[in-house]
């Protein structure tokens, strides 16, 4: 995903609740010291609010979401601050933050679901209150940049989160039977398969905690404390609009900075136009990805129903799952939601 370079700073002006003391608390809460925490099943007619907290939406994205989330039953609350623009933001920082904050704090609200990606969401990182988080955990679902929250929150809180479609997408019938198998259900059992495009990169079977997301952002989460270990995690990665050299340096990073060397097995998702260009003098991207990752000598699948292509499975993160590669298939070992 093309992207602005992650800055390390904090927005200026912010108000007293992101004071540098609040800010310091923040940062000494470390993953690795929190219990995995499973977010409460969903049930017909709770209630979800939307969020914005990456790029900016319009009337049409937002009507569409609605009706998404209603047709599966929902009531769909929408959050203060969803219509805000801020140039490529849906909004200030303060503005993205609040309704964040809001919504897990919201006693009504049983899930918090994100409109769309985009950019931004690796701004916030520092500001959130990651205690109320942990205090009022809930569905928190979305992909692309939402990979930032995602990841930032497991690591600082053990919270479960969905790597699933935004309420502005296509909801086929693939994405709703996969969403509604761990929102409604929770997902104990259910597998995933892959489809006539998915093709076995490394043979074998591997077993881990599901962890990953667009590879864009895993790059620019890692060594900011926001990232996580893969160590013996199964790794789920996907990406759009990068090129093979691009994908090959994020794939370096993750091996030297996240430990991508020591994962158990390997879900790539689609890569939507990351070939080279018409006269680039590059690797392909197959050919990149099997460099940088085969001599892992780890189970990979690639082309896994995830990422920015119509139909997209909804992943855990957190969860202990098991990837088959003769099969093709994913399958939860434990509930995602109780």
């Amino acid at each position: 995903m093309k992207r602005r370079p992650f800055l390390r700073t904090l927005a200026i002006g912010t108000t007293a609740m992101f004071t540098a003391s609040k800010l310091k608390a923040n940062s000494v809460i470390t993953g690795e010291n929190h219990k995995t925490i499973k977010p409460k099943k969903l049930r017909k007619g709770d209630v979800v609010t939307l969020i914005a907290p990456g790029g900016p939406v319009n009337d049409e994205k937002i009507a569409l979401a609605v009706k998404n989330l209603e047709d599966l039953g929902l009531k769909v609350k929408l959050s203060k601050n969803i219509r805000a623009k801020r140039g490529y933001m849906a909004g200030t920082d303060k503005q993205r933050l609040e309704d964040l904050h809001a919504a897990f704090a919201d006693t009504r609200t049983k899930a918090v679901w994100c409109v769309r990606g985009g950019d931004g969401c690796n701004r916030l990182l520092p500001l959130i209150d990651y205690d109320l988080v942990k205090e009022n955990p809930k569905i928190l679902i979305g992909f692309s940049d939402i990979t930032a929250l995602i990841n930032a929150i497991y690591r600082k809180t053990g919270l479960v989160g969905l790597h699933g479609p935004i309420g502005a997408w296509d909801f086929t019938n693939f994405n709703k039977e996969h969403v509604k198998a761990i929102v409604f259900d929770g997902g104990a059992g259910h597998s995933i398969d892959g489809t006539e495009k998915t093709i076995t990169l490394a043979e074998g079977k591997a077993t881990g905690k599901l962890i990953g997301g667009n590879l864009s952002l895993l790059a620019a989460l890692s060594g900011t404390g926001y990232d996580n270990d893969f160590t013996d995690k199964l790794v789920f990665i996907e990406d759009v609009g990068e090129k093979p050299r691009k994908v090959d340096r994020m794939l370096t990073q993750l091996r030297q900075a996240n430990n991508l060397k020591k994962a158990s097995g390997i879900i790539l998702g689609e890569f939507a136009d990351c070939n080279p260009g018409k006269g680039d003098v590059s690797l392909s991207l197959m050919e990149t990805l099997k460099d940088r990752l085969l001599d892992l000598n780890i189970p990979i699948l690639y082309d896994f129903p995830f990422g920015h292509d119509k139909n997209l499975c909804t992943l855990p993160v957190g969860i202990e799952v098991e990837l088959d590669t003769s099969e093709k298939r994913v399958t939860l070992k434990e509930n995602a939601t109780l």
